[in-house]
Formats: C-alpha cells, structure tokens, sequence
C-alpha cells in the first residue's frame, strides 16, 4: 500500500496480490483469454494468478431456496467449493467472459448466481469475506461499438458495489473469429496498462 498525501491509500502494482482469472468462455484459447492473458503479462512477479476455466468447473443449476425453510443453504462442494476457495483466497477477481448476446456468458452469470447461494451459507460470512477485493472485467466483442458491451459491463460494476468490492475497471477487445484480438492493436495497448494505470 502506498499512502498519498491527502490521507488517501491507493493499491500500488507492486503490493503482493493474488488475482483470480474466471475465464468464462465457450471455447479455450479464446480472444478474451487471450486479452486476458497480455494484460496479466504486465503484472508485478509478486503478484500470484490462478486461472480457471469454467468450462472446466461445471456448476449445477442454481437453485433459489432463500423462501424454502430457513433460507441457508448447505457447504459447497465439488467445483462449487474449488470456486468459492479460490474467489475467498483472491484479492482480485478478473471476469474474463466474452460478450455474448449483449451480456456475460452462460457459465459466468451461474458462478455469479452461486454468489447467492454462498451468501447463505451459514458461518460463511461470503458477503463480508468480499468487502475490499476489487473486481476486474475482460470481454472480447465482434461489434465496433464499445457501447453494446454496456450491460455486461455494468451488470460487473452493480456486483462489485453490492457487495462493497472495488471496481478495478473494464478491458474492451476485439475479436470474433479465433485470434483476431491480436490484430486489436488499440486493445492490446489498452492491455498492457489495464492492471498498472
């Protein structure tokens, strides 16, 4: 941590960080991920990641039961408890998700939906466990307009305020057809500052 001189502590890109990486695209190796993955090149060799694939960590349908009985759900298990012990052990979570009929992908809005459950795990404390991360965004898109990636983007920022996280910012790439980020060079650029601006 770095004090300014109105009092103001602000994360350095030096302090010792653990980011999280949900890479919650249909395919692996996609544009987001690979977005994803030049942004991350500029982070400090102190700074850990951990990557995950959701595709890899299925989840089953998320089930409301905050009316049923007393409204708790049980301790997860199985890739629900890899996720939630790797989003409890970050500092950063990156949502790398492309953009997908105008929003977040199928695999990443049913983590986000777990969210619900795990707040209602009794002795959890999920919500508070929370408070203090800070919550990055990664989408790739195919259109040229940035603004079709609005709801995506702040369906993310409404998550980090609701559950009292930072908003590290959002990273727009191009790309439809498999590797076209990389010839997004406005992105790539955008990128390299995103973690360290």
């Amino acid at each position: 941590m770095h004090t300014q001189a109105n009092g103001d502590t602000r994360v350095t890109a030096t302090e010792d960080r653990t980011y999280l990486f949900l890479l919650g695209s249909a395919r692996t190796g996609g544009n987001t991920e690979i977005l994803a993955r030049h942004a991350a090149q500029q982070l400090p060799p102190a700074a850990r990641q951990q990557w995950l694939h959701l595709a890899d960590l299925p989840l089953p349908a998320f089930e409301d039961l905050r009316h049923t009985g007393d409204g708790t759900y049980p301790e997860p298990t199985g890739h629900a408890r890899t996720l939630l012990d790797a989003t409890l052990d970050a500092t950063d979570l990156v949502v790398a998700s492309p953009l997908y009929w105008f929003s977040l992908s199928t695999s990443t809005k049913l983590y986000l939906d777990h969210w619900s459950a795990w707040m209602r795990v009794p002795g959890l404390d999920f919500l508070d466990r929370l408070r203090g991360k800070t919550l990055w965004s990664v989408t790739a898109l195919s259109n040229q307009d940035p603004a079709t990636a609005a709801p995506l983007v702040g369906s993310l920022r409404h998550t980090a305020a609701y559950a009292g996280m930072r908003w590290g910012g959002a990273l727009l790439g191009n790309g439809s057809r498999p590797g076209d980020v990389e010839k997004d060079t406005d992105g790539l650029a955008r990128a390299k500052a995103f973690f360290t601006a």
